[in-house]
């Protein structure tokens, strides 16, 4: 059983970290683009003007982060972990030096076969069958998505013709239990897709009064009778997926001011 406190953490963020000759003083851009997809985020850093500033230390690795120039813009940008505990250090890292709109995205499974791969799926409410969130918000089966800038991001999605689906998600921390018995479950419930972090990306955004948008391109079918990777893969369909990476960044681009 999860004992929510309201208290503040014990352990506070203290911002990302530096290397040898990089500004520690250096105040991030206020909106940051976060991609769960390595592929994705590479492709970024080799196409566009990238300087990295600094970088987010775990226990096994280091994640570089970048101000990336889109447009005539700073962008923050960073890989986004995987798993609500990874994500929910990630935006308190970042929000410590300075971001305060967050946009998050990445793959999703689908439980509604009609929805086509690698379209995309704006969550408006996330089932919370994980733990990080409920150390954030206290006990609720559901929490709300995406307060604001839905419109702006469908005004994006229409100027590139990108077909999308709006409706409840299912955030999981353990997908190989992703049965059959909790798919229909969720289904049944209105779910139309299931990820690791939207329940939390929400909760840590609400507790400490950061503004964000999460959303995710289609990839495997759990909607069939045996599990259908589609383009799960992070190779498959890259052209695809490299559009959806600009609609994160045009965005990002509406809703800095």
């Amino acid at each position: 059983m999860i004992k929510y406190s309201d208290e503040e953490g014990f352990i506070k963020a203290k911002g990302i970290k530096f290397r040898e000759g990089q500004d520690k003083n250096i105040v991030l851009p206020k909106v940051a683009v976060g991609v769960f997809s390595r592929h994705l985020f590479n492709d970024v850093i080799e196409k566009f003007s990238c300087k990295e500033v600094g970088y987010i230390s775990t226990a096994n690795m280091e994640k570089n982060v970048y101000i990336l120039r889109y447009k005539n813009d700073e962008i923050t940008f960073f890989m986004a972990g995987v798993s609500g505990p990874w994500i929910s250090a990630d935006i308190e890292e970042l929000s410590a030096q300075g971001v305060k709109k967050f946009v998050i995205f990445g793959n999703c499974g689908v439980l509604d076969a009609n929805i086509e791969d690698c379209s995309i799926i704006i969550p408006t409410m996330a089932f919370r069958d994980e733990g990080t969130s409920y150390h954030y918000l206290s006990d609720t089966d559901t929490i709300d998505l995406n307060p604001k800038y839905i419109d702006a991001f469908i005004e994006v999605l229409n100027n590139y013709n990108f077909a999308y689906t709006k409706g409840y998600t299912w955030t999981t921390d353990a997908f190989y239990r992703e049965t059959k018995e909790k798919i229909n479950c969720f289904k049944q419930k209105g779910a139309v897709c299931v990820e690791m972090e939207g329940a939390v990306i929400a909760s840590v955004c609400k507790r400490n009064k950061l503004d964000y948008f999460t959303f995710y391109y289609a990839g495997d079918n759990l909607d069939s009778t045996e599990w259908d990777e589609r383009s799960l893969s992070g190779l498959s369909n890259l052209d695809k997926k490299k559009q959806v990476m600009l609609l994160a960044l045009d965005l990002a681009l509406k809703i800095n001011n």
